[in-house]
């Protein structure tokens, strides 16, 4: 698959999927594409894709009880952990290689990306926006980590260890000679079209080597 899909929409949500982010995600996958989900958790989007995209999916998550729900569902996943397993998997091998709001949580997060652009064509790639206004809010205000909708965890107990903004993002992919072929963002249910490093919530890039 060369083209990227062109009818992202969060107008008409696909069924019973609460978080509009996959929703956005599935959206910017083309029909028919293979695609390897990292980090799928219990499969949810991976079903989207499956369901909803016809998509040739495979999955990769680090927890047994996250790979048990997958398999549950009848997708193809296996254990594994995004930093140090996606070194075994060939070039080129998917048309697209989707992260969906783990890359704060992995160890290295450019070496992932650099891997996922190297398996897949393109890479998906969704985050919590750290630097959105209510969180900076509670850290200046506050003066503490902050918790919010998007964020539930405390300090102690969030697997969250790589903190980045939109701006964060955009500057990686300048360096890194990416290709930033499609952006979206989201505030609560509503897309976010001005400064989204400030009014965004999530956002999701679609990437790919130039």
């Amino acid at each position: 698959m060369s083209a990227i899909a062109k009818n992202v929409t969060v107008s008409e949500p696909f069924p019973n999927t609460p978080r509009l982010d996959l929703v956005v995600v599935a959206n910017m996958v083309e029909p028919g594409s293979r695609v390897l989900d990292v980090g799928c958790g219990d499969g949810e989007l991976l079903q989207l894709l499956t369901d909803t995209r016809d998509v040739d999916g495979r999955g990769i998550e680090i927890s047994r009880d996250g790979v048990n729900a997958c398999v549950a569902r009848g997708l193809a996943v296996i254990q594994g952990d995004a930093d140090t397993d996606l070194a075994d998997y060939p070039d080129d091998a998917f048309d697209y290689v989707i992260l969906s709001q783990t890359l704060q949580a992995t160890r290295n997060p450019r070496v992932v990306l650099e891997h996922m652009l190297r398996i897949g064509r393109r890479a998906v790639v969704s985050f919590p926006n750290f630097g959105h206004w209510r969180i900076r809010k509670q850290i200046a205000l506050g003066g503490h980590m902050p918790v919010t909708d998007n964020l539930p965890d405390s300090w102690y107990d969030s697997p969250n260890i790589h903190f980045l903004t939109v701006d964060d993002f955009e500057i990686l992919a300048a360096r890194q000679n990416w290709q930033v072929e499609r952006r979206y963002f989201l505030s609560g249910t509503r897309e976010v079209k001005l400064f989204p490093n400030l009014m965004a919530e999530v956002a999701v890039f679609v990437v790919s080597n130039r």
